[in-house]
């Protein structure tokens, strides 16, 4: 822990997504390591609470906390709020967007507007963080960013549409921000998390269809804090993918196996229907 320690003492930190789930858990980590933190949020009702839960993880008296309520998907907002953290705090050394929402359904059946949705927040949301920083950082020629993709950011997953099209944008765009910025001082890593127990995971099941909810049963769920754990772990090791439990495995096989994922995933959800079927009867 000591180099961890050494990594994130006294630094900076901008949480986008900060009020709850991993970006809350990531704050209270990396608040517990010495760093200065800074949530957005667009839940303003959750940001106090959620202040006093990183504070009271403070390693010391002299770190110092701020946050402000703002859509990541409205440029002005998120500029207004990166503008207050540097007046308050200094350029973030670090970054981690990890504001986003999820609606899945059939894409038959989802609205444009969903995949406007998913787009606005979860891909220009990290575009808008990054692009409002990034003068700042380049001029200073350091920096890290952090974005979090998701699973269905690298495979196709039944009943995520509109959701992994946009996790997938987050990805190429971090590959490309990797190439550009390295250069520059500047390092990324891009996170690619499993079903994690979220506030947000609650909301999404309830619409999820019968064969993604049957998928996700035969994986494990993690939790905020073992996401988190290997998000920091991972950025002190300035390891570019960052590959939370069984997306390790799942990120392997797609590469490994390749076209092989596709038949495996139809037998899945072949499966599923079958019981769907069954239990209709």
């Amino acid at each position: 822990m000591a180099n961890i320690k050494e990594t994130f003492h006294n630094q900076t930190v901008l949480v986008t997504g900060g009020s709850s789930g991993i970006g809350l858990s990531v704050a209270r980590q990396l608040s517990a390591l010495g760093a200065n933190i800074w949530l957005v949020s667009k839940h303003a009702d959750k940001l106090e609470a959620a202040l006093r839960t990183i504070e009271a993880a403070r390693e010391n008296p002299d770190q110092r906390f701020g946050s402000t309520a703002a859509d990541v998907a409205d440029a002005t907002q998120i500029n207004k709020a990166i503008s207050q953290v540097i007046d308050v705090l200094g350029v973030p050394d670090l970054v981690v967007n990890s504001a986003g929402i999820t609606y899945p359904g059939y894409v038959q059946e989802l609205g444009m507007n969903i995949f406007h949705d998913m787009i606005d927040v979860d891909y220009f949301g990290t575009v808008n963080t990054v692009q409002g920083l990034l003068p700042a950082m380049t001029a200073r020629r350091s920096g890290y960013i952090v974005n979090i993709s998701s699973m269905a950011g690298f495979m196709g997953v039944f009943g995520y549409a509109a959701y992994g099209a946009a996790k997938y944008a987050v990805r190429g765009y971090s590959e490309v921000l990797r190439a550009e910025l390295k250069p520059l001082g500047i390092g990324v890593s891009v996170v690619f998390p499993p079903d994690t127990d979220t506030p947000q995971l609650a909301y999404e099941n309830q619409f999820k269809p019968m064969e993604t909810k049957e998928l996700a049963g035969n994986a494990g769920v993690m939790s905020p804090d073992a996401v988190a754990e290997t998000i920091v772990k991972g950025v002190a090791k300035k390891q570019f993918l960052i590959l939370p439990g069984e997306s390790k495995l799942y990120y392997r096989l797609t590469g490994w196996m390749g076209g092989a994922m596709y038949p495996i995933m139809d037998y899945l959800i072949a499966q599923a229907q079958h019981k769907k079927e069954h239990s209709s009867r």
